[in-house]
């Protein structure tokens, strides 16, 4: 039985009294055996999220794959490994599309902190266009292709892979359960084909795009979705605090 995982991702917002504040009024309605609950914050706060963490997991948003070097406003992972960060979101439509990343420096990405025992949560997810046309799947098998490659099987069944549809990332727009569903089963699928049954029943898949308290539980019901990457839903205290409830 694979444990449920929620994480909110802050995305650029909120600074550290901002961050003390939500973990004060959220943490404490996060204890619970049976699913996972955390936060995805920026940089700068995640040393005060980890202070007032006791039952919310704290992830970065994202990291380099070297571990030190001429890279102007990166972090690596041992940064992050040594403050005490458990997670990581990486590949996010937003990098990819923003900020260059690929499926190949993703990949280094899972590698490295795969090798430092924090948990990738690897993002992956079709645009618009590609939905139209019909090529969702298509894409969704390409990106996990290129981001898993040369990983180990164990490895790949204890990380979060969050389906994002590009299409449903803060516009309002969210995925039909079906739609959802379907999706995650093809990752489950391409995590079968590249690294066999038992990763690709372990692997813990989260659907992301306009997830609300009024919609999660439907999500949640499905036999492919094991959480949710949160955008807006996670920046307020009584949303986020309504999402864990209804799912514990």
């Amino acid at each position: 039985m694979r444990k449920p995982i929620i994480v909110g991702n802050w995305k650029m917002n909120k600074n550290n009294a901002e961050t003390k504040a939500f973990f004060e009024a959220v943490d404490g309605v996060a204890a619970s055996e049976n699913a996972t609950y955390g936060i995805g914050c920026p940089f700068t706060d995640l040393r005060t999220a980890l202070d007032h963490a006791k039952n919310l997991v704290v992830a970065a948003e994202n990291c380099h794959f070297e571990d030190s070097g001429a890279f102007t406003g990166e972090v690596s992972v041992p940064m992050l490994e040594e403050m005490g960060v458990k997670y990581c979101i990486i590949g996010h439509s937003e990098r990819r599309e923003m900020f260059g990343d690929t499926d190949e420096t993703v990949n280094k990405k899972a590698k490295r902190l795969i090798k430092a025992g924090i948990t990738p949560i690897l993002c992956v997810g079709e645009t618009e266009a590609d939905y139209d046309a019909g090529n969702s799947e298509k894409v969704i098998r390409e990106e996990l292709a290129g981001s898993l490659a040369d990983l180990c099987p164990k490895c790949v069944g204890e990380m979060v892979i969050a389906y994002e549809p590009i299409w449903a990332i803060g516009t309002g727009k969210s995925a039909s359960v079906e739609i959802a569903e379907n999706c995650c089963k093809i990752v489950r699928d391409q995590v079968k084909v590249m690294y066999g049954e038992e990763a690709a029943e372990k692997v813990r898949i989260q659907y992301g795009g306009s997830v609300k308290p009024n919609n999660i539980v439907e999500y949640m019901a499905q036999p492919d979705i094991d959480g949710a990457l949160i955008g807006g839903a996670s920046l307020k205290e009584d949303s986020f605090t309504e999402i864990i409830e209804k799912t514990k």
